[in-house]
């Protein structure tokens, strides 16, 4: 089985390095979003290669098993446990993690207009995968996570996520429209402490079974995925100066208010569309 290419780093860990996120700057395109992570480096790269939509590979349920793996680190049994050949799960690590490749993009429109957004970009060295939010009028991104050498997260809180996999967005919005689909994509960017265990794993175990993987396993491997919040994940909580949570992690980009620098009705909007309304 392929190892992993990239050292990833699962969300809510206290020795995951990360980057000195912050978002008051104006974050414009998928370059800006790697400059604000700190990968310097990686800047002329992404410039000059426009991310390609990817939705197509969530027909497979490989891509499932290697995207979910983030949260492992890759430390798992044979992907065959969990309904994925061996040969299929290395073709999707390979496809995930060309470095002569394209960023790949993979899209889950929300309401109001927003879109939550996650990148594949591969280099020699090191791969980042960035997880954050959009929308055509903020002029900037909002980050929700990175998994790579800089990694930083959570992202999300448990009702946060489940709102955006239940949420619709525009008509016509491009990108992921399952609810199964969209929950397993920002799964990754998940951390928080009040995660009602019981409801989360048969979720994420209903979700598994949706894109393919195996039903007996499904359950085991939700429960992995998840960990135990209330030992590991930090809480999420609201402040005066915005109606977004902030996270109580000093590894979370959203120390500060999500998207931050959008104006106060744009904010009001994010935060309804976080609340599923």
């Amino acid at each position: 089985m392929t190892a992993a290419p990239y050292p990833s780093e699962p969300h809510g860990t206290e020795d995951t390095e990360i980057a000195d996120v912050t978002e008051d700057s104006d974050v414009t395109d998928v370059t800006d979003v790697t400059a604000a992570t700190g990968n310097d480096e990686t800047y002329d790269e992404y410039e000059e290669a426009e991310p390609v939509p990817s939705e197509e590979l969530a027909a497979d349920p490989a891509f499932w098993f290697a995207h979910l793996l983030l949260i492992l680190s890759h430390d798992v049994d044979e992907p065959e446990a969990y309904g994925v050949p061996e040969e299929a799960y290395d073709a999707m690590m390979a496809r995930l993690f060309d470095a002569e490749a394209p960023p790949l993009l993979f899209r889950a429109p929300f309401r109001h207009g927003h879109t939550a957004c996650v990148t594949y970009q591969s280099f020699e060295d090191e791969s980042l995968i960035d997880f954050f939010v959009e929308h055509p009028d903020w002029g900037r991104f909002g980050f929700l996570g990175q998994f790579g050498p800089h990694g930083s997260a959570p992202g999300l809180s448990w009702p946060e996520l489940v709102n955006l996999a239940r949420s619709e967005g525009d008509p016509g919005a491009e990108g992921l429209q399952d609810r199964a689909q969209r929950l397993l994509l920002l799964l990754p960017a998940l951390g928080d402490a009040d995660t009602p265990l019981a409801e989360a794993r048969l979720t994420v175990a209903e979700a598994l079974v949706a894109v393919g993987l195996r039903p007996d396993t499904a359950g085991e491997f939700a429960a992995r995925l998840l960990g135990d919040p209330a030992r590991h994940e930090p809480r999420w909580v609201l402040t005066p100066e915005s109606p977004i949570p902030l996270c109580t992690s000093d590894y979370s980009p959203r120390q500060v208010p999500l998207a931050l620098g959008i104006t106060e009705e744009q904010a009001l909007a994010l935060a309804e569309a976080l609340q599923g309304r």
